[in-house]
């Protein structure tokens, strides 16, 4: 993995929250619509989530492609671990996966 100067800063912020959602806006102003199905997604399952913008800084934004090996936004964390991004978020919520891995 290419090493990045955003990486210490993505590894802090997954480590802070059990789910972190690196997204295009923020969870109460989404800036494109898989970021905002994600959030409703975690919404509707009563999640609370710590949401970074990766609008904010264009280095970042690609940095997080980089660490995670995965070229889009938005990406779901949980627990440290990368999920994916919308499609496959969506898919695990209506399998009920996703429910079961927020209650473990």
């Amino acid at each position: 993995m290419l090493e990045n100067k955003n990486f210490d800063f993505i590894k802090n912020e997954i480590a802070s929250d059990d789910i972190v959602l690196f997204m295009k806006g923020t969870a109460d102003f989404p800036q494109c619509g898989f970021s905002s199905t994600v959030v409703t997604i975690l919404r509707k399952l009563g999640k609370k989530f710590h949401d970074v913008n990766v609008l904010s800084d264009p280095e970042l934004r690609e940095a997080i492609k980089l660490f995670s090996d995965w070229p889009t936004i938005p990406q779901l964390y949980i627990k440290g671990e990368f999920i994916g991004g919308c499609d496959i978020v969506r898919a695990m919520y209506e399998s009920g996966d996703l429910e079961k891995l927020l209650i473990e």
